[in-house]
């Protein structure tokens, strides 16, 4: 028997996914084609999710079955979780913080980064963009339109600028998650229950790895792919790429 708690949430996870489908494919495959580019011309892929769970995204595409051999994770430790929720949140509400995780990785007109924080507004997140902006990089941003826009121009959170991630990338897709993030309301309980953007920001991230393999096949060329190393076989296949990779992503 299905229960309909679980259900209720399991629908409004689809209609979310559902919206972002309908809504941001387009933008989904123009980045797809700029992450295209850098496969290409065998350049990495930087991404960086500053700020609590936003981090999740860095670690959902990299080193992952399915995923891009060239993802080039930006696992800061700043604000990971890992190291004490409110010194997380303190860091990522740390103007130039996000300055010195872009400068210590040294990127430059060749570089892509793409940026993750469904709220779009941390100081980390924004000062990551404009140092980067500063650097000639390409940006990819996957953060929420209207949880920006929602937001008080002067809460805490929020970079000195008052800037919008969506207003400093070449690329954004809007993951829609909405003020707050959790989406579920249980009788008698004050606060919302459940949150929505780790769905969203790994169901945008996983399309954009699929749409950026459709574009390098489009164009002749076979990525490196991840396989899972419980796969049979798997750890033979990755050996294969591993010395071109291992040295260049820091993580790895």
């Amino acid at each position: 028997m299905t229960d309909p708690t679980f259900a209720a949430y399991r629908a409004r996870i689809d209609t979310h996914l559902d919206r972002i489908l309908a809504e941001e494919s387009a933008n989904i495959r123009r980045a797809a084609e700029l992450l295209a580019d850098q496969v290409a011309a065998d350049r990495l892929i930087h991404v960086y999710g500053p700020g609590g769970h936003s981090n999740l995204a860095a670690q959902e595409v990299f080193f992952r079955a399915g995923g891009l051999m060239h993802i080039a994770a930006v696992l800061d430790e700043g604000t990971m979780l890992s190291n004490g929720a409110l010194r997380s949140m303190a860091m990522e509400r740390t103007p130039g913080y996000g300055r010195v995780v872009i400068e210590d990785r040294d990127l430059g007109p060749d570089d892509l980064l793409v940026l993750v924080n469904a709220y779009g507004i941390n100081a980390a997140l924004i000062d990551a963009a404009l140092t980067a902006r500063e650097r000639d990089v390409t940006l990819v941003g996957i953060s929420s339109r209207s949880h920006a826009e929602q937001t008080a121009p002067d809460h805490p959170a929020r970079h000195p600028t008052g800037a919008n991630l969506h207003d400093l990338v070449d690329v954004a897709i809007d993951c829609k998650v909405p003020v707050g993030d959790a989406v579920m309301e249980v009788p008698g309980a004050s606060e919302r229950i459940a949150a929505v953007s780790t769905f969203a920001n790994a169901y945008v991230l996983n399309c954009l790895t699929l749409a950026t393999v459709e574009a390098l096949v489009a164009r002749g060329v076979e990525p490196p792919v991840w396989r899972s190393g419980n796969a049979p076989g798997g750890d033979e296949a990755n050996a294969r790429f591993l010395a071109r990779f291992r040295g260049r992503v820091r993580s790895l």
